[in-house]
């Protein structure tokens, strides 16, 4: 655990590289999910108010012995609650039993509601006031982003994405680095790994660094200086997608990586979501 990287986030706050993604997690799976992980050496976890797991996350929180200040807990406003945010803050704080998040995200920048730089300016009050520690979004583009910068003068330290080797967002992560956003990413492993984890690539480099392909996959988000929060609930996979400190991807590796790019998205387009009907990352 002593070898886990910490991001240094723009307004000063650090947050542990590597974290533990919940969706698709019930409150009772949660629970046994995040003892398991702390046991291992996790100390972040990302968790959204659409999951419908914080409850259990709250419960794990209060059953464990780590203090509160030594884990990173990220939580996600839904899109129907842009005009009432701290409404929605109060419930997931109350439902995850803490006084404060540490990394509170807008989820989606919904753009047909044309709500989201009004949800942006509560979410700078409510950071004032000390109920939340961080303040980023989720699944923004470049146009939103600017938007809220150019309204607010205020910028999201972090933008959580979609992104994985089938769909690597290149340009979106350089111009998040140059305006001091972290790109964090979701479904880092594309869901399971399918048409990633039988490349022969990724198959070459898990044999020539003795690790396996999730573990290489994990190694390229945090050699590119992403955020990554792998999800499962499975102990051994806990501990292999913990197991990445030890080695880094060599230079010539992490460029061909870049050839497994073929914009390939799995989950819907940020432009034109709105509803939560056939996915919730």
């Amino acid at each position: 655990m002593e070898n886990q990287p910490i991001i240094r986030l723009a307004d000063g706050n650090h947050m542990p590289q590597l974290g533990l993604g919940s969706w698709a997690a019930d409150n009772q799976q949660v629970v046994t999910t995040i003892h398991a992980a702390l046991d291992i050496g996790y100390r972040a976890i990302d968790t959204a108010a659409i999951y419908n797991n914080e409850k259990g996350v709250g419960k794990a929180l209060q059953e464990t012995d780590i203090p509160r200040e030594d884990i990173f807990v990220t939580t996600k406003l839904w899109n129907d609650r842009h005009r009432d945010v701290r409404a929605a803050l109060t419930e997931s704080l109350e439902k995850l039993q803490l006084d404060y998040i540490d990394l509170y995200l807008m989820h989606w920048p919904a753009p047909p509601q044309d709500q989201y730089v009004e949800a942006w300016q509560q979410f700078i009050e409510l950071q004032k006031e000390g109920l939340i520690r961080s303040i980023g979004v989720s699944n923004f583009h470049t146009e939103h982003l600017q938007q809220l910068i150019n309204e607010t003068g205020v910028h999201p330290v972090i933008n959580q994405i979609e992104l994985h080797p089938l769909l690597q967002q290149r340009q979106l992560h350089a111009w998040n680095a140059t305006h001091n956003i972290v790109t964090e990413s979701w479904s880092p492993l594309a869901q399971g790994g399918e048409g990633v984890f039988d490349n022969s690539l990724v198959q070459h480099l898990a044999q020539k660094y003795s690790k396996t392909p999730a573990q290489i996959v994990i190694r390229w988000h945090i050699d590119n200086g992403m955020i990554v929060i792998p999800k499962s609930t499975t102990p051994s996979r806990l501990r292999e997608n913990f197991e990445v400190f030890d080695f880094k991807l060599d230079k010539e590796d992490l460029t061909a990586m870049t050839t497994l790019d073929i914009g390939k998205r799995l989950g819907p387009t940020p432009e034109t979501f709105v509803d939560f009907s056939d996915f919730s990352e």
